[in-house]
């Protein structure tokens, strides 16, 4: 086949968890030039006899630690000059993982740092990964509103307000507690768990959990 036809596909995973009340994603920091010290995305170059979904799976196994992840397609980056002096087309998917999975070990991998950062504060990146990230985020919100995916975020306990401050992320903007909390249980989507949190300081807050039917968007 021309030479001219053949394209390297790198496949890159957002991973996204929710840390008492705050969306954060998982990067991992780059320890060699270039962009020696930056953040990156976990990723993986895609094999001539793999899918994309195959690699994902393996680039959560290897870079992350774990075997079970919600993964879902987000874009694809096919600007010539993404990568320095190599033609690679960039397949971007959310990855999503609860608060109970994402307490995992951290340790290097292939010499690498990780670390979750608040949405909010995204450090210095490699290449275009500043852009997929913000591309991501903006899918990510799109999906929360919808509702659906917070069962996935939290598919176990959870407190109203650590749900409010998730929705206050995605709408950029302060909510007040008590309609939200009003509006929240009106909708018939949660259920209380009989259980409270066990918070050191403070009053205990009680916990709930998404019930199995599907509903609809959760917050306009």
């Amino acid at each position: 086949m021309n030479s001219k036809y053949l394209n390297m596909i790198e496949v890159l995973i957002n991973v996204f968890t929710v840390d008492k009340g705050i969306l954060k994603i998982l990067l991992f920091k780059k320890n060699t030039e270039p962009y020696k010290g930056y953040w990156m995305l976990p990723n993986s170059l895609l094999f001539n006899d793999e899918t994309i979904e195959h690699c994902a799976i393996d680039i959560a196994n290897n870079m992350i630690g774990v075997d079970d992840i919600y993964l879902q397609n987000s874009s694809v980056y096919s600007e010539v000059d993404r990568v320095p002096e190599k033609r690679v087309i960039g397949c971007s998917l959310i990855g999503i993982l609860d608060n109970i999975k994402a307490e995992f070990q951290r340790h290097e991998v292939a010499g690498f740092e990780s670390e979750w950062f608040s949405i909010d504060e995204i450090p210095k990146t490699v290449t275009d990964h500043g852009d997929i990230i913000n591309d991501a985020i903006s899918r990510l919100f799109d999906e929360i509103k919808k509702g659906p995916i917070l069962r996935v975020i939290y598919p176990s306990d959870f407190t109203l307000p650590e749900l409010q401050l998730v929705y206050e992320q995605v709408l950029n903007k302060k909510l007040d507690r008590r309609n939200f909390r009003k509006k929240i249980l009106n909708m018939d989507i949660i259920e209380a768990t009989g259980d409270k949190n066990d918070k050191q300081t403070g009053r205990p807050a009680n916990l709930y959990r998404f019930k199995n039917d599907d509903h609809k968007d959760v917050i306009e």
